[in-house]
């Protein structure tokens, strides 16, 4: 489709730039529809990576806006682009992480992915447990200079070991961040053998299981993990004879298959995938440790208190408040991120892009977007998630939660506190127009912004 519109629409061939080695392409991944995020994303009609973050960023016309996770992933990613000439990359779209080792380096093989490479040698048993690689997708790479790697999923160290016994010895290991990228051959290839899955739109592929687990694995070992998924082993094997011959018919040239690209085992990585970590993210600018001080560095916070004009209020030394506009009130231990009332009182609480004559939000409180005239503004008490959703009308419905509360878990479940499930709200969503929503909220905004006395 991005090929299609540049092509459309500025006559650029981005397939025929990337073949050439002359650009690095990217694609962000939704990260699904954000049922744990709930009701987040819903404020965002649905546009998971849109969620924004406290901290605001000028805009073109001079103004400040809140920085959207997507902006925030884009911003770190950039820094691959370089090595990747001809290569598309593949990044989720929910979560920022910073790495701890060198970032330029020149791909070695047809398909590199992002881990984090424990030690300088393989694991025992007993560190495989301690490390909880068990649990994870596993990343390891083979000893020797092609630094050759393959991927396992959910495995004991003995299975892991078995499995790749056939293919040599496990030099280094690490969890998978599912980040990948692809060379511009790869992706033909990939493209092409899919082609009539991509054309009629009929089957749902992963790439672990479905693309680099066949690859790298030996038949009877992927089918053995495939049916932990609860996949027939004949499926299994049909589709790892696919994939084989697929990979038999690749023209290698000097690159290998699969490689790593590790980002260090003190990579800082801030996941916004959950509602408890958007809490728990957000709220590190309240910290003064090393990982907190690297968060704002990245996003280029200078100060606890930046454009904002505070009047009478009381803020505390360690809160911080970005782009905010207010009178009086007290803020202690809080994030507030485009604020604008004539009083507020917070602690302990995250408000992002809200408005109202009056604010008082309470300890792990999220308020998000919402634009409130009543004097009777909003009152959020502790643990309150309050955000808001506008259709193309400029209508608002002001969906609630908890921070005890999960969205996945209630995703479907209609709360005593809301009119329709996170579910309904969704499918409400489905076909809203997002650029006219933002325009008119913004609209909304500032016209009740304009109305209050500071």
């Amino acid at each position: 489709k991005a090929a299609k519109l540049a092509k459309d629409q500025h006559d650029v061939d981005l397939d025929a730039l990337l073949a050439e080695k002359k650009i690095s392409a990217a694609l962000f991944h939704t990260a699904g529809k954000g049922t744990r995020l709930a009701p987040l994303p819903a404020s965002e009609n649905n546009n998971k990576p849109g969620v924004k973050l406290p901290f605001c960023h000028e805009m073109t016309d001079g103004s400040f806006e809140p920085l959207t996770v997507l902006e925030a992933v884009v911003k770190q990613t950039g820094v691959y682009a370089p090595s990747r000439l001809g290569r598309l990359s593949v990044y989720w779209g929910d979560q920022v992480f910073v790495p701890n080792v060198a970032f330029k380096y020149t791909p070695t093989h047809h398909i590199d992915i992002m881990c984090t490479l424990l030690g300088e040698t393989a694991p025992t048993a007993e560190e495989w447990v301690e490390q909880g690689l068990d649990k994870y997708g596993v990343i390891a790479v083979l000893k020797g200079e092609k630094g050759d790697a393959a991927q396992v999923e959910k495995v004991s160290h003995a299975t892991a070991v078995k499995m790749l016994e056939t293919l040599g010895d496990i030099g280094r290991v690490g969890p998978s961040l599912g980040s990948f990228s692809v060379s511009a051959p790869m992706l033909d290839a990939l493209c092409k053998e899919f082609a009539e899955e991509l054309t009629s739109k009929t089957a749902k592929l992963d790439t672990d299981p479905h693309f680099w687990m066949p690859l790298t694995l030996p038949s009877k070992e992927y089918a053995s993990l495939m049916a932990q998924k609860g996949i027939e082993e004949a499926t299994s094997i049909t589709h790892h004879e696919r994939m084989t011959k697929m990979k038999e018919a690749f023209e290698f040239g000097d690159m290998g298959l699969f490689g790593a690209v590790d980002v260090g085992s003190q990579a800082s990585w801030w996941d916004y995938g959950q509602l408890k970590l958007y809490s728990k993210n957000n709220l590190k600018f309240l910290d003064d440790d090393s990982d907190a001080k690297l968060l704002k560095k990245f996003l280029g916070v200078s100060a606890n208190q930046m454009n904002s004009s505070l009047g009478d209020a009381k803020v505390d030394d360690t809160s911080c408040v970005f782009s905010c506009k207010m009178k009086s009130g007290t803020i202690t231990n809080s994030v507030l991120g485009k604020v604008e009332a004539p009083e507020i009182e917070a602690d302990g609480a995250i408000i992002v892009n809200c408005t109202a004559k009056k604010i008082k939000a309470g300890k792990g409180a999220i308020l998000y977007n919402l634009v409130v005239d009543g004097d009777e503004g909003i009152v959020a008490e502790d643990g309150d998630v309050f955000v808001s959703v506008m259709d193309e009308n400029g209508e608002a419905l002001t969906l609630k939660s908890r921070m005890d509360i999960c969205g996945g878990q209630a995703w479907k479940t209609k709360l005593d506190i809301n009119p329709m499930s996170f579910e309904d709200v969704h499918k409400k969503n489905k076909d809203a127009n997002i650029t006219v929503i933002e325009e008119k909220r913004k609209t909304l905004y500032k016209k009740t912004s304009g109305e209050f006395e500071y």
